[in-house]
């Protein structure tokens, strides 16, 4: 049996609004060889989400809560290195929820083999992973998109966002994306096909919408929440789609936010707004990742990841990228070997 020194990030405190550096602890231990069952697996790479800000909150949503003291939660890919499961074997590649940590130790329960052959490992927590499921679930799962549909999708430049309008087209929709800056909107109608774009740092997004939905929406697919939902609402055509994937801008509010005023479309429009997590569709993940991986491979879609090298350590000031808006593409942490 070998014994490896694990670096992890602890949760040490509930952050009120944006996570500060005493919210966390930096701790370092042993981690034993696998016992019966067990599975041990080295982290290469963590994913960065905007959902990890309220898992830390004393909530329970679709998950528990993080427990303080315990290990951040995070979805991540890498090698099998000891094995006392049947399922596993040392160098097999692997997706699960290895948390912000060097080392995770398992069960197994939670851990995919995934086949490198498809796509490497940073793509497992991309347009194969987190990323590419969440968008194909909520759009085609939730929405049901039909051909010369508006999808309008907020947050459009990150990477649920990017994934949604490239399916979108594939299904014969026009996309509109609304981003932050000329820089985010260029990517996404140059290099990601997207049918326009709405730059809500230089323009009123109630104009925006006016200019690139001018028909309507009737899909809106939304990870930002707030008053952007809220505009969006007031421009739904009758039977839209309302799918609500993240609330990014609610994520660090101190106080209660009021709910959106519009909602009363939804009535009028005879339309629905409906949530949703990308783990209720497990089942079909599989045949989801072998249509994504084709998108890929033929181009159909592409993507930019945002990598941050360097130990667990520099996991808390990545994550504040976030909700700086300047983390460009799918967020990620390459951890050293």
């Amino acid at each position: 049996m070998t014994e490896n020194v694990n670096r992890q990030i602890r949760l040490a405190a509930r952050p009120v609004g944006l996570p500060k550096d005493s919210d966390w602890d930096l701790v370092e231990e042993s981690v034993p060889g696998p016992g019966p069952g067990e599975v041990l697996v080295r982290n290469r790479f963590l994913s960065v989400d905007p959902a990890m800000r309220g898992w830390m909150n004393d909530r329970k949503t679709y998950v528990p809560p993080l427990p303080l003291g315990a290990v951040m939660r995070a979805l991540t890919v890498g090698e099998v290195i000891e094995s006392e499961n049947s399922d596993f074997a040392p160098g097999d590649p692997v997706a699960g929820l290895g948390g912000v940590q060097t080392f995770a130790l398992g069960d197994g329960r939670d851990l995919q083999k995934i086949d490198l052959s498809l796509a490497p490992l940073p793509v497992w927590l991309d347009t194969l992973g987190i990323a590419g499921l969440t968008a194909y679930c909520g759009l085609l799962e939730v929405g049901e998109p039909k051909e010369g549909n508006t999808v309008l999708v907020s947050g459009a430049a990150g990477s649920v966002g990017a994934h949604v309008g490239q399916i979108a087209k594939i299904k014969g929709c026009r996309a509109v994306g609304i981003a932050g800056g000329s820089k985010k909107c260029s990517y996404l109608v140059e290099q990601l096909g997207f049918d326009a774009a709405i730059d809500y740092k230089d323009e009123k997004l109630s104009d925006g919408l006016k200019r690139a939905c001018p028909d309507g929406i009737d899909i809106y697919f939304d990870n930002v929440g707030g008053d952007t939902l809220n505009t969006a609402l007031a421009r739904i055509n009758v039977g839209a789609r309302v799918v609500i994937c993240g609330a990014i801008s609610q994520y660090n509010a101190t106080d209660i936010p009021s709910g959106p005023s519009a909602y009363i479309n939804l009535l009028g429009r005879r339309s629905r707004m409906q949530g949703f997590i990308y783990f209720d569709y497990r089942s079909k993940w599989p045949a989801m990742q072998k249509d994504l991986a084709e998108w890929r491979t033929t181009g159909k879609i592409s993507t930019e990841h945002d990598i941050a090298q360097g130990d667990v350590d520099i996991f808390p000031d990545t994550l504040l990228r976030l909700f700086r808006g300047d983390n460009f593409g799918k967020l990620m942490i390459e951890l050293p070997v």
